[in-house]
């Protein structure tokens, strides 16, 4: 549900947009369906985890399922943050489950995952933010899988050092953390981050050794050169790996969407990301963070 500054945004993209219509054919995606899927969505449910791709509403759900992948979701279903364009439902979470990363860990050996991809809630309630069990996740993945390469996709954790060196004590093979869109787009889509606290975030575990991620959303309203100075701003920070996709609003009481992106826009970003110095670029409409993530893990 957005506050009341985000309606005010919203009311004014309402105002500015184009006249954007149906969605465009590259966007139509079809019902998740198969066999693979159906034995994910048993797993998930018999596991009590979450998923991303459902709380998010992906649209890459049903090819990324029935290849037998997913994003595990920790530290519950509840965010403390109020973003504009997430599905995930807010509020103040109740309880930490601490057996979490063992059911993590043994869902990807029962999957046989060849790359884990693990992100979670904001959990601004807790002193570590989260730290330690996506620490204990990636250590109990390692036991059980160590042929597995894992990727986290991080909250800020409100820029606490304390907190990112927890994460050192079991590295992953990529850190992802998505600065979601343009600097001057924050106070409305991303009311309780900051665009410097993000950055800075990917250039400290770049600085570690860490091999660096990011993602934005096109089409809520930024302009194409405010995308651009975003890009150069992640490769100056140490980001090395980038995904770009078109924003879609997950409910009318999300922040609705501007324009359709064009197809060429998003090979243009891809370019400049890649002539820019990035070593990996993923941008198309249907892109998500953890699109292709088994093939950035060959990166490594």
């Amino acid at each position: 549900m957005i506050n009341q500054h985000q309606k005010k945004f919203a009311e004014e993209i309402e105002k500015q947009r184009q006249e954007i219509g149906n969605r465009p054919d590259w966007l139509k995606v079809r019902l998740p369906s198969g066999e693979n899927y159906k034995n994910v969505y048993d797993l998930m449910r018999k596991s009590k985890l979450n998923t991303v791709c459902e709380e998010a509403k992906c649209p890459n759900l049903a090819e990324c399922w029935n290849r037998k992948t997913a994003t595990f979701m920790i530290l519950g279903d509840i965010c403390t943050r109020s973003c504009g364009f997430c599905n995930v439902k807010v509020g103040l979470p109740t309880e930490l489950d601490l057996d979490e990363p063992r059911r993590v860990a043994e869902s990807v050996k029962t999957m046989a995952l060849k790359h884990a991809v693990i992100t979670s809630v904001n959990r601004d309630e807790l002193k570590d933010g989260g730290a330690s069990i996506f620490s204990e996740t990636v250590r109990l993945i390692r036991q059980k899988m160590p042929a597995t390469t894992i990727e986290i996709l991080i909250p800020d954790f409100k820029g606490d050092v304390d907190s990112f060196n927890i994460i050192l004590q079991n590295p992953p093979d990529i850190l992802n953390h998505n600065l979601e869109t343009v600097k001057r787009l924050y106070h409305a889509v991303r009311p309780q981050a900051k665009y410097e606290r993000s950055l800075e975030l990917i250039q400290w575990f770049r600085k570690k050794g860490f091999r660096t991620k990011s993602g934005i959303m096109v089409g809520i309203g930024e302009t194409k050169e405010e995308v651009l100075e975003l890009i150069r701003d992640l490769y100056e920070h140490g980001c090395e790996i980038m995904t770009i996709g078109q924003y879609l609003q997950p409910t009318k009481n999300h922040l609705p969407v501007h324009r359709f992106v064009s197809l060429d826009e998003f090979k243009f970003y891809k370019e400049f990301g890649l002539k820019a110095g990035l070593k990996a670029v993923e941008s198309s409409p249907l892109v998500r963070s953890s699109y292709n993530a088994d093939k950035h893990a060959e990166l490594v």
